[in-house]
């Protein structure tokens, strides 16, 4: 009995001493413009994930979308900003000025829709200067503020999971 309270005391004394160093930028402001962070290697219906989220009440001009892929080809006709690993530095810095900007945009909402941790795209999530950033319970849960256990393919569990919970967090 008298360990199990020594226990509790530390365990306390040590969770108040991490959470003084825990810095989070998350607004208590509405859902308004959503980032959108695809892996399509692993993903392929972007279209249908952008009309689940517009289904829910977002707009189209307020969804901003960058997508991955392991090779991009040129004449491909892919209506979104395609990024490979190629554009990541060895010192960690990306060259692309559009992942910049989108890195650098203060979205209210970054929906980082991976499950396979990539170097390159846990630097855009780590990097972004979104407020509230989502992603899948298979990455490193200290890149975002709220996580979703699914399956990738399952788009409509994971947008209809999140904005539940939205709702409960008056984000919406």
């Amino acid at each position: 009995m008298f360990l199990n309270y020594i226990k509790n005391f530390f365990v306390k004394k040590t969770l108040k001493n991490s959470l003084q160093n825990l810095k989070t930028n998350v607004s208590d402001d509405t859902i308004q413009t959503v980032g959108l962070l695809v892996d399509a290697s692993d993903f392929t219906a972007t279209e249908l994930l952008i009309a689940a989220l517009i289904e829910q009440g977002i707009l189209l001009e307020n969804i901003k979308t960058i997508v991955y892929c392991d090779i991009v080809k040129k004449n491909q006709g892919i209506k979104y900003t395609t990024f490979s690993a190629g554009q990541l530095k060895w010192s960690g810095q990306i060259a692309s000025v559009e992942i910049n900007d989108f890195i650098n945009e203060k979205f209210d909402l970054l929906i980082s829709y991976y499950n396979v941790e990539k170097a390159i795209l846990l630097q855009i999530t780590h990097n972004s200067k979104a407020q509230f950033k989502v992603g899948f319970s298979s990455i490193d849960k200290r890149l975002n503020h709220f996580i979703i256990k699914t399956e990738i393919n399952n788009y409509s569990v994971f947008i209809s999971e999140l904005f539940k919970y939205l709702k409960l967090l008056n984000k919406i």
